[in-house]
C-alpha cells in the first residue's frame, strides 16, 4: 500500500461531520498558507488550535472552497476571525454567498448549521492560484453539487476530488434532492477525473488514495445504480440528512428530530416525490429511517432521547 506523502501539503482528516482539510504551506514569495476546505463550524475552535501549532508565525493567506456545503465550509467564519484569512469560493456561489442567498444555500435547504462568512475572491472554471510554490486549477465538479470545483496540481497529479470521488463511491448528487437533473452532471465530473493524469486523489472524506480507476468504477457503478433507481438515491440521501443532523446535535429528545426533519427543504421535497404511498408526512418517512438507525447501531434510544453512536 502506497502512502501519501508530499512537500509543502499536510491533510488534516476530519471524519464525516467535518470534511477532510488540506493545509498547503507557503512557498518562498507567497503570502502564506492556503487551506483547502475548512470543515464543520462545530469543529472550528479545534482547527484554530491545530492550525495554530501547524503554522506558528506562517500567516493562512486563504481557504478555498471545493463547494458550500456545512461540512466544507462551516469552519470559514471563524478563520477569518481567527487568521484573517481571505475566502475564495467557485465563481458560480461567489454571488449567492456574497449574498447571503437563505433560499439557495445547501445548509439551509439540508436543516445544517453553518455561520455566515465573506467571500473575497471568485475562481472560474480555468482559473488557477499558486500555492506551496505550484499552479491549482479549479475545474468544473457539478454533480454533488452544482458549483463545484475540482483542485489539480498538474505538475505532481495531485487531485483534491472532495465529493465528487471518493476511494469507495461517491457523495449523494444533492440537485436530485430537489428535484433538478445532477446524475448527467456528476457523470460527466468523473469522465473529466478520468482524463486527467491523476496519480493521487485527496477525496472530501478518508484517506487520500491512488488507484484512480478502481475508484472511478466504483463511483461509476453507484451512480448507475441510482439512476435506474432514483428511489434507493432518495432513502440514501434521508439517510444521510438525518445521520448529519444526528452528528450535529450529538442528542436530543427523539420529537425535536422528527420536527427538525419536518421543516427541512431538501426532506419535503424527497417526501413529495420518493416517499412510500404510505408515508403520511416528511416526520413520518424520517421516523421510519430513524428506527431503521436504532436496529442497525447507528443511533441508539435512551428514554425519550435518540443518541448518535
Amino acid at each position: 500500500m502506497q502512502i501519501f506523502s508530499t512537500d509543502n501539503l499536510q491533510v488534516l482528516e476530519g471524519g464525516w461531520l467535518s470534511s477532510n482539510r488540506v493545509l498547503i504551506r507557503a512557498a518562498e514569495g507567497e503570502p502564506g498558507a492556503v487551506l483547502v476546505d475548512s470543515g464543520h463550524g462545530l469543529h472550528s475552535q479545534a482547527l484554530v488550535q491545530e492550525l495554530q501549532a501547524l503554522l506558528g508565525k506562517e500567516a493562512l493567506h486563504a481557504v478555498v472552497n471545493t463547494h458550500l456545503h456545512a461540512d466544507h465550509c462551516g469552519g470559514n467564519a471563524r478563520l477569518q476571525r481567527q487568521f484573517g484569512a481571505e475566502t475564495w469560493v467557485s465563481a458560480e456561489e461567489a454571488r449567492m454567498a456574497r449574498q447571503w442567498d437563505e433560499s439557495a444555500m445547501n445548509h439551509v435547504l439540508a436543516g445544517q448549521y453553518c455561520p455566515r462568512f465573506k467571500v473575497h475572491r471568485a475562481l472560474a472554471h480555468g482559473d488557477s492560484f499558486e500555492a506551496g510554490g505550484v499552479l491549482w486549477e479549479s475545474l468544473d465538479a457539478a454533480g454533488h453539487d452544482e458549483a463545484g470545483q475540482l483542485l489539480f496540481d498538474r505538475s505532481r497529479g495531485i487531485l483534491i476530488s472532495s465529493d465528487s470521488l471518493w476511494e469507495h463511491g461517491m457523495a449523494l448528487v444533492f440537485p436530485e434532492l430537489m428535484g433538478r437533473d445532477g446524475f448527467e452532471a456528476a457523470e460527466r465530473t468523473l469522465d473529466r477525473i478520468e482524463r486527467l493524469p491523476v496519480r493521487w486523489v485527496i477525496p472530501g472524506h478518508g484517506q487520500p488514495f491512488s488507484d484512480v480507476a478502481h475508484a472511478l468504477r466504483e463511483a461509476r457503478a453507484k451512480l448507475a445504480h441510482w439512476r435506474q433507481d432514483p428511489a434507493a438515491h432518495a432513502r440514501h440521501a434521508l439517510r444521510a440528512l438525518l445521520k448529519f443532523h444526528l452528528m450535529e446535535v450529538g442528542r436530543e429528545p427523539v420529537a425535536a428530530t422528527l420536527v427538525w426533519s419536518a421543516g427541512v427543504p431538501a426532506i419535503r421535497s424527497l417526501w413529495e416525490r420518493w416517499a412510500p404511498a404510505d408515508s403520511a408526512s416528511p416526520a413520518a418517512w424520517s421516523e421510519v429511517i430513524l428506527e431503521e438507525f436504532l436496529q442497525r447501531g447507528l443511533a441508539r434510544r435512551e428514554d425519550d432521547e435518540v443518541v448518535d453512536v
